[in-house]
């Protein structure tokens, strides 16, 4: 039988093998619901008289851009980011996963076609009379081979088929594992320039009323001097300094390990700080904020469609469970030559073939194979109420930061007018005390509420920046705009 004829045979029987067993896999429906919340969203949010206080307009259904820290307009976070996802040592293992799953469903693939070898031998040897069972002398001869052999097994169940499925699924799994990686580096490179920004703006704050306490320090210390404040007086003021300059080195803590996360997710050390610097005024907040819809997340949301990977990889597995319990068919054939010298290794008579199948079915082996097969099956059930569990939390995080920038925005339209409100009353109440209206206590009142919020006012604009920031990871980060590949991703 000639090599063509085995090579044709065995492509039939694959075609002719043309379901798999084991469950075919369907994509979970996305939740049938319109809506995050059980209100409407509003059209936009509050605003506030501040420089970053302007209201935000909602736009349902409208698309997020890939680089969507771009809405900032802050050249200096853009270049951030890029240097980020260029050095970024999680996303580099990330992409390095990919690309190991990537072969590896490469490698699985080549089950589903024929092993063909090829071998050449060259024997010197000398043999006995004994062994032909006579009493004659042996004879020295050599051994040529040459010879090509062919193997394929029959998928006839699709459990090879199911395994390359697997495997995709994997690799699928693992891309959208980098998406989520990719997503959460570009949002805590964001928010680690918002939180600088919002502690150097508590720092000058801070500064600025350690400046006008120490002000009125050296006021009240001449009023002491000249007989019109008590001593009680100056130490209350030196008491209310002294708290406020504490305050200012936990800021600059946090700064200076903000600056290093910034460093560290650039993959540089602590020692290498970024070149770029924060303040909100560098800083633009988006005034439109487009809102994916319901139906549309869980097709956008990177940690949903790894999860989905993952079930159709638990899906597949079953399938590979299940052929395992049944019949694995092999054909095998052999084509060469065997000649004593090497002229007449391909001379006439020299031919040798082989054709041959061979069928296995286990019979017994103590209940593996059908434990193996309700473990598959029991890991789908873990898989599928895990993507229901990240679906679930998915929604959360949308309606959690929609929330949140409403409300955000509402405490800074409160905390705006609580700033204002509080300086006009700590000016008013310096007038009466220099009038003698009032005691030292209710100014001392006065300044100590006057910087309280005056921090708080600019948490407060900080917090905005972040809640959109948050947003955008929450609705997927638009990666699916990107045209090209992930900057600095390998090829």
């Amino acid at each position: 039988m000639r090599l063509s004829s085995v090579l044709c045979m065995a492509s039939l029987a694959a075609l002719a093998a043309g379901c798999a067993v084991g469950p075919d896999y369907h994509r979970p429906a996305a939740p049938e619901t319109q809506t995050y919340e059980d209100r409407p969203l509003p059209a936009e949010t509050a605003s506030a008289d501040t420089e970053s206080g302007a209201a935000q307009k909602f736009a349902p259904g409208k698309e997020i851009p890939a680089e969507w820290w771009a809405l900032f307009h802050s050249e200096s976070l853009n270049r951030l980011i890029m240097q980020a996802i260029k050095a970024n040592p999680d996303l580099e293992a990330a992409q390095a996963a990919l690309r190991e799953a990537g072969e590896n469903a490469a490698a699985a693939g080549g089950v589903l076609f024929p092993t063909v070898s090829a071998g050449f031998s060259s024997i010197r040897q000398k043999t006995s009379g004994a062994a032909a069972g006579g009493n004659f002398p042996g004879s020295i001869y050599t051994l040529h081979d040459a010879s090509v052999g062919v193997s394929y097994g029959l998928d006839v169940f699709g459990g090879a088929r199911r395994q390359v499925e697997e495997l995709e699924a994997v690799k699928e799994f693992q891309r959208f594992q980098m998406e989520a990686a990719y997503l959460t580096l570009a949002g805590n490179v964001v928010t680690s320039a918002v939180q600088e920004a919002s502690l150097r703006g508590q720092i000058a704050a801070t500064n600025k009323i350690i400046e006008d306490q120490q002000k009125q320090l050296d006021l009240t210390q001449q009023q002491f001097e000249l007989g019109g404040a008590a001593k009680t007086v100056v130490l209350a003021q030196q008491t209310i300094l002294e708290q406020t300059r504490a305050t200012l080195p936990d800021l600059e803590k946090q700064l200076a390990q903000t600056r290093h996360q910034l460093s560290v997710l650039m993959g540089q050390l602590p020692s290498t700080a970024p070149d770029a610097t924060f303040e909100l005024s560098s800083l633009k907040l988006p005034d439109t904020l487009p809102v994916s819809l319901p139906s549309k997340l869980v097709e956008q949301r990177p940690d949903v469609r790894a999860a989905d990977a993952n079930l159709h990889a638990a899906s597949a597995a079953i399938g590979v469970a299940v052929a395992n319990r049944l019949p694995q068919i092999t054909l095998s054939a052999g084509l060469g030559t065997e000649a004593n010298t090497l002229g007449n290794l391909f001379g006439p008579g020299s031919g040798i073939w082989n054709f041959g199948g061979s069928i296995a079915q286990t019979v017994f082996d103590g209940g593996t194979l059908a434990h193996e097969q309700g473990a598959a099956e029991a890991a789908f059930d873990v898989a599928a109420a895990q993507y229901r569990k990240t679906v679930l939390a998915a929604f959360q995080d949308v309606a959690d930061t929609l929330r949140a920038l409403q409300s955000d925005a509402e405490t800074l339209k409160a905390q705006t007018a609580a700033e204002a409100a509080a300086s006009e009353s700590l000016r008013l109440a310096q007038e009466q005390y220099d009038d003698g209206a009032i005691n030292y206590l209710v100014l001392l009142n006065a300044e100590q509420a006057e910087q309280q919020a005056e921090l708080a006012l600019v948490r407060a604009e900080a917090q905005r920046y972040a809640d959109t920031a948050a947003l955008f990871q929450a609705l997927g980060g638009g990666w699916w705009n990107r045209d090209t590949s992930i900057e600095g991703e390998k090829k």
